[in-house]
């Protein structure tokens, strides 16, 4: 008994030192990449970068912003993920209702659709889609974008969404019933605010994924003017050959990464709630 308590407490104590590890190496990147975007490029370069001879070099964020046109890579972005944030609840969410409350023909086969399409690696299709775009003439379009973005991301927003309405209560429904709601109206007043934590959840999770995204914005926006930030810092990265503004671009890494760190920060409670929230039978 004594021996295999040991062991627990032994196994727990490698545990917090490993989470505790790599808590601080990540820290540490952090903050050198931050510090980074406050020095000049020579002391970058150098062994007193920390020491900031030069004084603190808040025309790196300036230059970044309006030189290095990050402005526009940023609300760029901010565009892409707010519409297909939006556009993805407002599809999947009737969707997974729909599948969770109601047996209908050919609900199994909808469901096994969707679950097939998470199993399609978006490499697949992306140059069938990019032959079907440059027919239709429709590269460099932002709508084009947020609309390939958020049909990418349905299948997985509708089987998150079915926990959470599988869960909830029927009395909600049998008592909007009884006071003469149509069942829209249910939906729109009753359950899907019941299903809030899981909304939440999913926009911070698509809103992750599509701000962070590279590869499909690479192949569909070539043009600066409608560029995410994803490609645009490569691009910017790429130009640190020619330029050696390596404080700008550090600076411009933070302003990219600031968005997605702070949702993140003041959210992460709320991420586990609604992780939590779907495997629990209401």
């Amino acid at each position: 008994m004594t021996s295999a308590l040991n062991r627990q407490r032994f196994t727990s104590i490698l545990g917090y030192i490993l989470v505790l590890a790599w808590v601080l190496f990540t820290f540490v990147l952090i903050g050198w990449v931050f510090f980074a975007s406050l020095s000049s490029s020579s002391e970058i370069f150098s062994d007193h970068m920390f020491k900031f001879e030069s004084g603190l070099h808040f025309e790196n964020y300036v230059k970044a912003w309006k030189t290095q046109r990050v402005s526009v890579f940023f609300m760029n972005s901010l565009l892409y993920t707010v519409v297909s944030c939006t556009a993805i609840i407002i599809i999947a969410s009737p969707a997974a209702y729909a599948l969770a409350r109601y047996r209908f023909r050919g609900s199994m086969l909808i469901q096994n659709m969707f679950a097939a399409a998470l199993g399609i690696p978006v490499i697949m299709i992306i140059m069938p889609l990019f032959g079907i775009v440059s027919v239709l003439h429709l590269t460099n379009n932002r709508f084009v974008l947020m609309f390939l973005y958020t049909a990418i991301n349905v299948p997985f927003a509708v089987f998150f969404m079915l926990a959470f309405f599988r869960n909830l209560s029927f009395t909600y429904e049998e008592a909007a019933a009884i006071d003469g709601c149509p069942p829209i109206g249910t939906f729109w007043k009753i359950m899907l605010p019941l299903a809030q934590p899981g909304l939440v959840t999913l926009t911070i999770f698509n809103f992750i994924t599509i701000w962070n995204e590279y590869f499909m914005s690479l192949i569909f926006a070539n043009r600066t003017n409608v560029r995410p930030v994803a490609v645009g810092l490569y691009n910017m990265i790429q130009s640190m050959r020619y330029t050696g503004d390596w404080g700008g671009m550090f600076a411009s890494v933070v302003i990219v990464f600031l968005p997605t760190f702070i949702l993140y920060i003041f959210l992460s409670d709320k991420i586990i709630k609604g992780v939590t929230a779907g495997a629990i039978k209401g």
